[in-house]
C-alpha cells in the first residue's frame, strides 16, 4: 500500500521544527523512521504533515561522561551500540541493542525514536525504564525533562505532547559494584521477541525488566526473593498477553526461564 497524501516540512533548526509541530496537531516527527514509514505505508497513520528533524544540526551527538550516557534524537543505533564509551559506562544499553532488529534497520533507525515510540516489545523503552532514565523533549513552553516513570501511559502511547520533540535520552551509569543481564527470544533473529528479560543487580537490590510481556514496558523489583522462586515472583506482577505468535501461558513460562538465566548473569557480571 502507499500512504494517504501528508504534507512534508524539513526545518533547520530545532524552534523550526517545534513550530512546524505546534501549528498542525496531527503532524508527525520524522527521525530515523523505521517505526514510523511502515505505519504511514499499512495507512496504519495518517498524518497531515512530517515534520523531519534530520536537517536539525547537533541531535546526533553521543556524550558519555561517567554519570551516564546521553544519546540525541538522531543518533542511530548502530552509532550507539559501536561506541566503547558506553559500553563502558553503561553496558545494558548495548546488549539490548545487539537484539534490535537488522544490522540494516540499525543504520538509520534511532535510539530515542525506538524509546518515545513506546512499543512494549521493543527494547529501548525497557531498558531506559530499568535503568531509571529520562528523555529531554522540547516544546513551545521550553525544554522538559520526563523521567521514564512518567513516560509510557499505554500501548503505544507516551506522554509527550503532541507539539514536544524527544532531544536525547540519558541512561544512568552502572554504579560500582553492579552488574547487568539481557536476554530475549525471538522466532528469527531480528523479529521481535516473543519475551525479553533484563536485570540489573547491586547488593541485595535486583530489579528485572520486561518487554513483549505487558502492554507497556514494565520493571519488576524481585529485591529479596530466592533464586527458585524469582520467576513466580516476577509473573505474580504480570500479566503476560497471548497473540498470534505466543500464547500467554508460553509467555508466563518465558518469563519464568528468562529470569532465572537473567539474573544469573547479572549477579556474575556484579
Amino acid at each position: 500500500m502507499k500512504p494517504a497524501p501528508f504534507d512534508y516540512r524539513r526545518p533547520g533548526t530545532l524552534a523550526e521544527a517545534v513550530a512546524a509541530l505546534a501549528g498542525e496537531p496531527d503532524a508527525k516527527v520524522l527521525a530515523g523512521g523505521q517505526s514510523l514509514v511502515p505505519l504511514l505505508s499499512m495507512r496504519l497513520a495518517a498524518p497531515s504533515l512530517l515534520v523531519d528533524i534530520n536537517g536539525v544540526s547537533g541531535l546526533d551527538r553521543i556524550e558519555v561522561t561517567e554519570g551516564g550516557c546521553r544519546v540525541g534524537a538522531l543518533a542511530r543505533h548502530a552509532a550507539v551500540l559501536a561506541s566503547e564509551d558506553v559500553r563502558r559506562v553503561q553496558p545494558l544499553v548495548p546488549m539490548a541493542l545487539a537484539h534490535v532488529a537488522h544490522a540494516t534497520i540499525r543504520n538509520r533507525g534511532t535510539t530515542v525514536g525506538s524509546i518515545v515510540h513506546a512499543d512494549a516489545a521493543a527494547e529501548m523503552p525497557m531498558v531506559l525504564s530499568l535503568l531509571g532514565g529520562h528523555v529531554e523533549v522540547e516544546g513551545p513552553a521550553g525544554r522538559r525533562t520526563i523521567h521514564a516513570d512518567d513516560l509510557y501511559v499505554g500501548p503505544l502511547e507516551s506522554s509527550l505532547a503532541h507539539d514536544e520533540i524527544a532531544v536525547s535520552a540519558f541512561f544512568p551509569a552502572l554504579a560500582p559494584g553492579a552488574g547487568v543481564g539481557f536476554e530475549e527470544i525471538a522466532r528469527r533473529h531480528g523479529d521481535y521477541a516473543l519475551v525479553g528479560v533484563a536485570a540489573l543487580a547491586h547488593g541485595d537490590s535486583l530489579k528485572v525488566g520486561y518487554l513483549s510481556v505487558s502492554d507497556v514496558p514494565t520493571v519488576v523489583d524481585l529485591s529479596g526473593v530466592a533464586d527458585a522462586d524469582l520467576g513466580e515472583a516476577a509473573l505474580e506482577k504480570l500479566e503476560p498477553m497471548g497473540d498470534i505468535h505466543a500464547s500467554a501461558a508460553y509467555r508466563a513460562q518465558l518469563v519464568r526461564v528468562l529470569t532465572e538465566r537473567v539474573v544469573r548473569s547479572a549477579r556474575e557480571a556484579a
